[in-house]
């Protein structure tokens, strides 16, 4: 069985936790490993749908519920204190409006009842204190020692951008970045994360290498248009991420169609087909093709992405789509249990 826009069996991403028949009745209790509140509804009548023309009954009633946990990350690494999933939002190429895809992702997926926070990881030129609308904010530390994480639309966030004025060139070399984006993780106090979504600067240097290093991450989405330029580095960003052993959850295709502000019209002034073919060749999921629409623009730079500026829209219900699909993909990998085993310390005996 498969949910409605949800990629993959629902076995995948579900579990069944109670199940009863009793003549032409059918009572089941099912869990998602991702939250879906906007989609819930939909979702259980789907199931119940499934369930009478399976079983040929008339009374089927399901309780559908949600709960993310841990999954695998790379290498040795283990999920951080407080965090159960860190997502890596990247491009491989500049301009092609990560940022605000990575923003917006963030705030569908906390629409659908997550707990989430944002990590701006593009110590060169942040961008979400302004596209959050928390220009001039700097995070208060208690001890002196951490910092806790400013909040913005429920978004736990933290960037280099409130601790620097937002004129100051960050003239770094390597190791400072790769240092400055070790304490923004570490020394963050993010509190009872289901997802800590990072926004990646565009390439494949320093900051990437660091990442998958040093921060243990459950997954990555890969950003691109359309244009085959811009293919062409995501490739090559999504390539990087498979040499490291970080899941690709899959591209998300940005100004898919251009969306006419005066009469609607739809334009792929960017060609078409780019998000299919690396998916296709690269054999992982095109999660979803965003417009190119001003109203996306003026939102962001204002502060007010379109996800929290308009919840009832149609372009944020793509958002929700990609979001749910992003998060239902993550659920389908195997979970991480370290946090089950005991310290085993062994002790010389004296």
């Amino acid at each position: 069985m498969e949910l409605p826009g949800i990629y993959g069996h629902l076995g995948e991403y579900g579990k069944v936790l109670s199940a009863s028949q009793d003549g032409n009745s059918i009572r089941a209790e099912v869990q998602l490993g991702f939250h879906a509140a906007t989609a819930m509804t939909r979702f259980s009548a789907h199931i119940e749908q499934q369930l009478r023309a399976e079983f040929a009954a008339e009374d089927v009633s399901v309780e559908l519920t949600s709960k993310v946990v841990a999954h695998e990350v790379q290498g040795t690494l283990k999920p951080a204190a407080n965090i159960r999933n860190v997502i890596a939002v990247a491009s491989g190429k500049g301009g092609v409006g990560k940022s605000t895809v990575a923003a917006n992702l963030a705030l569908a997926l906390a629409a659908d009842g997550a707990r989430v926070g944002m990590l701006d990881a593009d110590i060169y030129g942040p961008s979400l204190p302004q596209m959050l609308g928390l220009n001039g904010k700097v995070p208060d530390s208690a001890d002196g020692k951490t910092m806790n994480p400013l909040v913005a639309h429920s978004l736990q966030v933290m960037s280099i951008g409130f601790l620097v004025d937002q004129d100051q060139p960050m003239v770094w070399r390597g190791p400072m970045v790769t240092s400055a984006l070790s304490q923004l993780f570490n020394q963050t106090n993010w509190d009872d994360l289901d997802y800590l979504i990072v926004d990646m600067p565009p390439g494949t240097g320093d900051i990437q290498l660091t990442l998958s290093q040093q921060i243990p991450v459950s997954g990555a989405v890969i950003v691109t248009t359309p244009q085959h330029i811009a293919t062409l580095d995501a490739r090559k960003g999504l390539a990087m991420f498979r040499k490291v052993s970080i899941e690709v959850l899959g591209v998300i295709e940005n100004m898919s169609t251009h969306i006419c502000s005066s009469c609607g019209h739809e334009d792929t002034i960017f060609g078409s087909g780019g998000g299919d073919r690396i998916a296709a060749d690269f054999e992982v999921s095109l999660l979803g093709q965003l417009p190119l629409d001003a109203k996306i623009r003026e939102q962001a730079d204002g502060g007010m992405p379109t996800v929290a500026a308009m919840p009832e829209s149609a372009i944020t219900a793509a958002y929700i789509g990609a979001a749910q699909r992003m998060a239902a993909k993550l659920a389908a990998r195997p979970r991480n249990y370290s946090s089950k085993f005991p310290n085993i310390v062994v002790e010389e005996k004296k």
